[in-house]
């Protein structure tokens, strides 16, 4: 690598992010959909010919960060075969991608006949075919549900369009002029992408601008090592689990991580996890790994810059064909619900490394929702797409923000405006607030989830909804209490209509006046609600974002006559609450932990005689909570004639919360609702 001064540098590296500042405008300016222009769900991005990410810019995590593994896939498809004017479509979940809707568009640059960089934009397409209006669906089965499935395939080869492939992948998706402007719109960005590159190594030389290129990955990478040094080396684990539902049953999948840290390198091994299932809930290594990465970048060094430089210490290992390394033909539409629950175990595992930098659980969900038909007042088909934001996890300096998109979500929008939304559009937006009671409770409580509700003034739609947390909530640490989950409805001549699955629908009919309610879950909350000031559970109250009973029972404060706190009493009171906590005494046991179908969920094994002491039932969701911060979940399975009055729990439960055998944790009792749980296995 040639010497390059440090004003070069700095002048040739931002030069490439303006680029890609550019490209972002054009996309905003130039798509068809709302997706787009209103949501922000893209990304764009600069590759070296090696595939690795030079450069982006307030980009969506979830897109430019699994997005290497597609430039990656592509070059190994094509090798040599890749010249001037070509463009590469993807959007292969099984090769580099995320979902279906996630269209990638690849532009090969050359300068002196020699591949220079690769512009590239990734979109969310509004919809991708498939058996629902959206292409998203909670019921799901194989991948070919999802929508049009595109291999790495040249659409243009040396500056010719192959007209038969972009027929064909049109013809198979709804809305086809709007998925045609978004896929130009693509395009075009590229195109002027490499107008700018020419300009700058006209300037500067091609030379020294990978020269420039190099030194700043170089940098970068350093800087996250540096990062990683400081944290102590060992081993550290979590588990938690995405909500799988077959046969009328909830049979919940597990996810396992143990997180390796040596020197300064990661390693993050999901051994342990779930085999892929027939639903959507599956994902590729690139989308968990997306979870993993984006927990550490936000965690350990928020404010530096992404690109391939800071990908370099940290490596993943999944076994093939489970849920997290999915193989054909696996759906793969839940990728967003993976890849935050990857980030999920990510953040309970770093919390046992640096537990004063990490926060709650975040929402858990980006909680897509998808409704489209025949709007007759446009006499055209439409397709719905909103991703309510939810609540993000307190820390240690503050409460979790509210209605707000989480960090792996990036710049994207948290909502659809009513002025967009309703001119475009056959719905009202009646209504949109944030719930009440739905931050997980804490020293520094989560932020709350939002409701919003959307009448339908067309004559008819389909209706599908595919999130997770609505089953299991986001935890808290540190004690903090976890949320409200997710939670989806339609109101129909005053009577409320739930999904068979909760969280999850597919093509579900409604009508004209029927209104749809979409509920999104808070943050976990950080450290023990007991520890929150009490003048600020009293604003809490007075605004509106807890109740006064959940004040009183949970955080301990108590009121007099006049609404003001009664300092002596919530004294008192939160004494006692602190004492009337339950534990329960651990076993060490190696048996296996785990029961289910497919899925495989963490069962609580204890006599009945405990169970009726604490008032758990058979399948009540329980909570332990150990030295680490972050929770261990587990289902209460009573066995009959057992005479334990201890809780057996095996080595990695034990490591995940901090336990040894012989000590007590406090339990804590979640609230779910009503499901059954998948018959043993």
């Amino acid at each position: 690598m040639a010497d390059v001064d440090p004003i070069t540098l700095e002048v040739v590296n931002e030069g490439l992010t303006a680029i890609v500042r550019e490209m972002r405008a054009n996309i905003v300016r130039t798509s068809y959909s709302a997706a787009v222009y209103e949501l922000d769900d893209f990304s764009c991005a600069l590759f070296a010919p090696d595939g690795e990410l030079v450069t982006q810019w307030n980009d969506l995590p979830s897109h430019v960060i699994p997005m290497p593994w597609g430039v990656r896939c592509c070059i190994e498809e094509f090798g040599d075969d890749i010249h001037a004017g070509d463009i590469i479509l993807l959007n292969d979940p099984y090769r580099g991608g995320t979902h279906l809707n996630d269209v990638t568009v690849l532009y090969p640059v050359f300068n002196n006949g020699r591949l220079f960089i690769f512009p590239v934009v990734r979109t969310h397409w509004a919809d991708v075919g498939g058996m629902t209006p959206g292409s998203y669906s909670g019921e799901v089965t194989s991948v070919f549900q999802e929508g049009v499935r595109i291999p790495p395939i040249k659409l243009f080869e040396k500056g010719v369009l192959n007209k038969a492939a972009e027929a064909l992948i049109l013809s198979n998706m709804r809305v086809p002029d709007e998925r045609k402007g978004d896929l130009y719109s693509a395009i075009g960005t590229c195109r002027i992408a490499e107008e700018r590159l020419h300009k700058l190594t006209a300037k500067y030389t091609p030379q020294v601008v990978l020269d420039c290129i190099r030194k700043n990955l170089a940098r970068s990478e350093q800087r996250m090592r540096d990062r990683i040094r400081a944290l102590p080396d060992g081993e550290y684990f979590y588990e938690d689990y995405l909500e799988y539902f077959e046969d009328g049953e909830f049979d919940p999948v597990l996810l396992r991580l143990r997180l390796i840290v040596k020197g300064d390198e990661i390693h993050a091994d999901f051994a342990g996890s779930n085999q892929q299932v027939p639903g959507p809930v599956n994902s590729s290594l690139a989308v968990a790994g997306a979870g993993v990465f984006v927990a550490l970048k936000a965690t350990l060094d928020p404010k530096g810059a992404i690109n391939g430089g800071v990908f370099r210490p940290i490596t993943y290992s999944a076994p093939e064909g489970s849920i997290v390394n999915l193989r054909a033909n696996a759906p793969a539409g839940a990728h967003a619900e993976v890849r935050k629950r990857s980030l999920s175990v990510m953040l309970g595992a770093l919390s046992q490394v640096a537990p004063e930098v990490v926060s709650g659980d975040l929402c858990g969900t980006s909680f897509p929702v998808n409704m489209g038909g025949h709007d007759a007042r446009k006499n055209r088909e439409y397709v719905y797409i909103e991703v309510p934001a939810g609540g993000n996890g307190g820390f240690a300096e503050s409460d979790g923000s509210s209605a707000f998109v989480n960090v792996d979500h990036g710049d994207i929008k948290s909502i659809q405006t009513a002025e967009n939304l309703e001119l475009d559009m056959p719905f009202l937006v009646e209504s949109c607030e944030l719930r009440t009671d739905s931050a997980g409770d804490g020293m520094r409580r989560g932020g709350l989830g939002m409701r919003r509700r959307l009448k339908l003034l067309g004559d008819e739609a389909q209706y599908s909804v595919l999130s997770d947390r609505a089953v299991i909530p986001p935890f808290g640490v540190l004690g903090g209490g976890s949320s409200t989950q997710v939670h989806a409805s339609y109101l129909r001549d005053g009577n409320m209509h739930e999904f068979r699955y909760p969280g999850k629908a597919s093509g579900i009919p409604i009508r004209e006046r029927d209104t749809v309610i979409l509920e999104s879950a808070g943050g976990g909350g950080y450290g023990d609600p007991l520890r929150r000031p009490l003048e600020q559970v009293h604003d809490d109250v007075r605004s509106g974002f807890i109740s006064l009973r959940k004040a009183t029972d949970v955080y301990g404060v108590a009121f007099n006559d006049s609404g003001d706190v009664d300092e002596k009493r919530s004294a008192e009171l939160r004494r006692e609450i602190a004492a009337s906590r339950p534990k329960i005494k651990i076993r060490a046991e190696e048996a296996d932990s785990y029961e289910g179908r497919r899925g495989r969920h963490r069962v609580a094994r204890l006599s009945s005689a405990v169970a009726q002491k604490h008032g758990w039932s058979d399948g009540t969701l329980i909570e332990l909570l150990g030295v680490n911060p972050a929770p261990l979940r587990a289902w209460v399975r009573i066995e009959e004639g057992s005479d334990h009055s201890t809780l057996p729990l095996d080595a990695f439960g034990r490591r995940v919360i901090g336990v040894a055998d012989g000590e007590a944790v406090h339990v804590r009792t979640l609230t779910t609702p009503k499901v059954r749980l998948a018959s043993r296995r």
